[in-house]
């Protein structure tokens, strides 16, 4: 088939055309950079400080974010962390949160004597409903009630433990459930979880609450609680940024 001359020279026109405007664009970023809506500048802070827009529930101080059981936080706060005490109860949020991310460290007990579900167990429950469980699993193999597991709903893809008495960290984007105007539940929550610098559950729908839970009616905001399990686990550098539009 002959194609007609007046056809190529169109076409080889079109290819200069775009090679010239994709190389105006890799000299002048500005064509290809979008400025509207403008997004915030944070500061994303380090280690030992939080970013810009986080607020800070735990800064090595005190628990001034914190109520317990009866009203006042009662676990102990010594070096820079807070340590679950027996009989306390657990902790609970004075703020009530939706979409969020959640940065906070752990420590299990050096030495552990139990066995299974009594080896440093708490808990860090989203809206007091939904728990990423804490729990020396060290060498063990995921489970439903093991430490990194959505508790009694999804296991952890991997075991990302430290072994007891290492400073872990939890790294956790929770997304709160949706509902219509008439209140009914539209999308489920989800969460997204990095243990130790590994992810072990990426973007997962949770179909209901967890075992351990102060209820099981699902809601749009509510604490953040850390479980009393009777084992003296530690926490430390905790902060919380609000995701909600």
């Amino acid at each position: 088939m002959h194609t007609p001359r007046s056809a190529v020279c169109f076409f080889l026109l079109l290819a200069l055309s775009v090679a010239v405007v994709a190389a105006q664009a890799q000299r002048d970023p500005a064509l290809t950079e979008v400025w509207d809506p403008v997004p915030p500048k944070v500061d994303p802070g380090d280690a030992s400080r939080a970013p810009s827009d986080a607020i800070v529930l735990f800064d090595g101080t005190d628990l001034s974010a914190w109520s317990g059981r009866d009203g006042a936080a009662e676990w102990k706060v010594e070096d820079g962390a807070f340590t679950i005490v027996p009989g306390a109860g657990g902790l609970a949020t004075r703020t009530a949160f939706g979409d969020v991310q959640l940065h906070l460290e752990w420590r299990s007990p050096t030495v552990l004597t139990g066995e299974g579900q009594d080896r440093g167990n708490s808990g860090v429950f989203f809206m007091s409903l939904y728990e990423v469980q804490v729990l020396d699993s060290y060498g063990q193999e995921p489970a439903l009630n093991g430490c990194g597991a959505v508790y009694s709903i999804a296991m952890p893809s991997e075991n990302a433990s430290l072994p007891p008495g290492q400073w872990q960290t939890y790294d956790i984007v929770f997304r709160a459930p949706r509902f219509d105007q008439a209140g009914a539940v539209v999308e489920l929550p989800r969460v997204t979880v990095v243990h130790n610098g590994t992810l072990i559950h990426d973007d997962r729908e949770l179909p209901g609450t967890t075992a351990g839970g102060l209820d099981r009616e699902m809601r749009a905001a509510g604490p953040i609680l850390l479980q009393f399990h009777g084992d003296p686990v530690r926490y430390r550098n905790i902060r919380v940024r609000s995701l909600d539009s």
